[in-house]
C-alpha cells in the first residue's frame, strides 16, 4: 500500500482548507443576500412615508455600518489576545528571571522595558479602536439651524466676492467675472446699483468703514474707488421658509441643473466712472481692502507685489514685494495698522505699519500648497485657508505654530470670520460650506442639494452682524449669491 508523503499531504491540506475557507465565503455572503432581501421585503410591508428607493439606499448604509463595526470588533478581539499573550510572556519573564544572579539585573531590567512598552502601545491601540464606536453614538444634545433666506440673482458669469456695508443703509456687494460690481437690498433681494467701470472681471469688493464708498479690484490691473447713493425698496412679506437642520442636508442628485441665462436687472441704476483709479500694478489685481480709518488702501496683484496707497492723493506710499509667486489674497485688521497678504508661494506674509518711520514683514509656511486667503479677527487671531485643504488658527502673539489646524476634503477659498460669534465659514471647491468655532471643532454644514445651495464651486463667504434675516452671505461660479440665517446654539458652540 503506498504511503503518502509529507509533502502530499500538507499539499491536500491546503486545498482541503482553502476549499472550506471558499465554501464558507459562499455560505456568508448567500446568508447576506438572503437576510438583505427579507429586509427589504419587511421593509415594503412597513408604513413609511419614505419613497421605497429611498429606504432601501438606507438599508444598504446600515449593513456597510454594521459591517464596519463587525471589522472594528474582529480587530478588537484580535488585540485582547495579543494583550493576554503578552501579559503571559511577562509572567514567564518574571519568574525565569526570578533567582538569577545581580548580574543579569541589568538584562532584566532592559527585557521587562521593553515588553511592557510594546503592551502599553497594544492598549493604546485597543483603546484608540473601541473609542471609535464610542464617538459614533454620541448624541448631540442641541443642533444649528441654517436657514435659506434670500438669493441674488442678475450677474452674467461667476461671482468673485462679496462684502457687506459698515454704515447704514446696509447692503450687499457682490463682484462678478462679467466686469461689474452689483449692490443688492439684502431684505428683498433687488438690485440697488451697478457698477460698469472696470474694463475686465472684478475680483473683489470692500466697502469704506465710515462712509458710502466701495473698492474694487479688476483684472484690467486696477483698482478704483467709487461712490453710491441707494435707496431701500420696501421690505416684501418673506415667505416661510422650513429650518433645516445644517447636518441633514440630502443630496438627491449630484447632477447639475442646467445654467440658463439670467438677464441682469434692467431696472438698476449704474454708476460708470471711478471716483479714484490706482494704477501701478503689472498685473491682475485679485484684491484689495481699506487700512482702518479709510485714508488709505491695500491692494494684491498677481505680479506679486502689494501696494499700499493714499486715498486723497492716489499715489503710492509702499510697495510690499518678497512673495515669491502670484498673490491670492489681502486683508486689513479692523483697528490696527496691520495688513497680511497671502499668496501662491504656500505662505502669507504680516506687514506692520503701525510705526510710521518703519514697517516689518513677517514671512509665515504654515501651508503646503497656495494660500487662497488669510483674515484677522477682531481679536490677536489670524486665520489662513489653503488649497491644502486645511484652515490653520494662529494667535498674533506667538505665530511659530497655529493654536488650531481643521482639516477638510476639499480646497477652501475666501473664509470669513463672524465678529460677534467667532464663527469660520469655510466655502470649498466641491459646493460646499461648513463652519467651525476658533478651536477648530465643527458646527454645521450649510444645507445644499438640488433643490437649494450653491451649484458650483463656492468662492467666498461673509458675514454680517447687523441684520436680522440674513447674518451670512456666499458666493459662487454658479452666478448667485445667497443670504443665510445661521443660529448656532450657545451648548452646541461650547462642545
Amino acid at each position: 500500500m503506498p504511503v503518502e508523503s509529507g509533502s502530499n499531504a500538507a499539499a491536500r491540506q491546503a486545498k482541503q482548507k482553502r476549499k472550506s475557507h471558499s465554501l464558507s465565503i459562499r455560505r456568508t455572503n448567500s446568508t447576506e443576500q438572503e437576510r438583505s432581501g427579507l429586509q427589504r421585503d419587511m421593509l415594503e410591508g412597513q408604513d413609511s412615508k419614505l419613497p421605497l428607493s429611498l429606504r432601501s439606499n438606507l438599508l444598504d448604509l446600515f449593513s456597510q455600518i454594521e459591517r464596519e463595526f463587525e471589522n472594528l470588533y474582529i480587530e478588537n478581539l484580535e488585540l485582547r489576545r495579543e494583550i493576554e499573550t503578552l501579559n503571559d510572556r511577562l509572567t514567564v519573564d518574571g519568574q525565569n528571571f526570578e533567582g538569577a544572579d545581580l548580574a543579569k539585573g541589568a538584562l532584566k531590567t532592559k527585557a521587562s522595558h521593553s515588553t511592557s512598552q510594546l503592551s502599553q502601545k497594544l492598549k493604546t491601540t485597543y483603546k484608540a479602536s473601541t473609542s471609535k464606536i464610542v464617538s459614533s453614538f454620541k448624541a448631540t444634545t442641541s443642533r444649528a439651524v441654517c436657514q435659506l433666506v434670500k438669493e441674488y440673482v442678475g450677474h452674467r458669469d461667476g461671482i468673485w466676492d462679496l462684502s457687506v456695508t459698515r454704515t447704514q443703509p446696509v447692503v450687499l456687494g457682490t463682484a462678478s467675472a462679467d466686469h461689474t460690481a452689483m449692490l443688492w437690498s439684502i431684505e428683498t433681494g433687488k438690485c440697488l446699483l451697478k457698477y460698469l467701470g472696470h474694463q475686465g472681471s472684478v475680483n473683489s469688493i470692500k466697502f469704506h468703514p465710515t462712509e458710502q464708498m466701495a473698492l474694487t479690484a479688476s483684472g484690467d490691473q486696477t483698482a478704483h474707488i467709487w461712490r453710491y447713493m441707494v435707496q431701500l425698496p420696501t421690505p416684501q412679506p418673506v415667505a416661510d421658509i422650513s429650518q433645516i437642520p445644517c447636518e441633514d442636508d440630502v443630496d438627491f442628485s449630484d447632477k447639475d441643473e442646467a445654467d440658463g441665462e439670467v438677464d441682469g436687472p434692467n431696472d438698476c441704476p449704474s454708476v460708470r466712472v471711478a471716483t479714484t483709479t490706482l494704477r501701478s500694478h503689472q498685473g491682475v489685481v485679485i484684491a484689495a481692502d481699506w487700512l482702518v480709518g479709510g485714508k488709505q488702501v491695500v491692494t494684491a496683484s498677481w505680479d506679486r507685489a502689494a501696494n499700499l496707497y493714499d486715498v486723497e492723493t492716489s499715489e503710492l506710499v509702499h510697495s510690499l514685494t518678497g512673495h515669491d509667486q502670484e498673490l491670492t489674497h489681502c486683508c486689513t485688521h479692523p483697528t490696527q495698522r496691520l495688513v497680511v497678504t497671502s499668496s501662491r508661494d504656500t505662505t502669507f506674509r504680516l506687514w506692520d505699519f503701525r510705526d510710521p518711520s518703519i514697517h516689518s514683514v513677517n514671512v509665515f509656511q504654515g501651508h503646503t500648497d497656495t494660500v487662497t486667503s488669510a483674515v484677522f479677527t477682531v481679536g490677536d487671531n489670524v486665520v489662513s485657508g489653503s488649497d491644502d485643504r486645511t484652515v490653520k488658527v494662529w494667535d498674533l502673539k506667538n505665530m511659530r505654530s497655529p493654536i488650531a489646524t481643521i482639516r477638510t476634503d476639499s480646497a477652501v477659498n475666501r473664509i470669513s470670520v463672524s465678529v460677534n460669534q467667532k464663527i469660520i465659514a469655510l466655502p470649498h471647491d466641491n459646493r460646499q460650506v461648513r463652519l467651525f468655532d476658533m478651536s477648530g471643532v465643527r458646527l454645521a454644514r450649510l444645507p445644499r442639494s438640488n433643490r437649494q445651495g450653491h451649484r458650483r464651486m463656492v468662492c467666498c463667504s461673509a458675514w454680517c452682524e447687523d441684520n436680522n434675516s440674513c447674518n451670512l452671505f456666499t458666493c459662487g461660479f454658479d452666478r448667485q449669491a445667497i443670504g443665510w440665517n445661521i443660529n448656532i446654539p450657545a451648548l452646541l458652540q461650547e462642545k
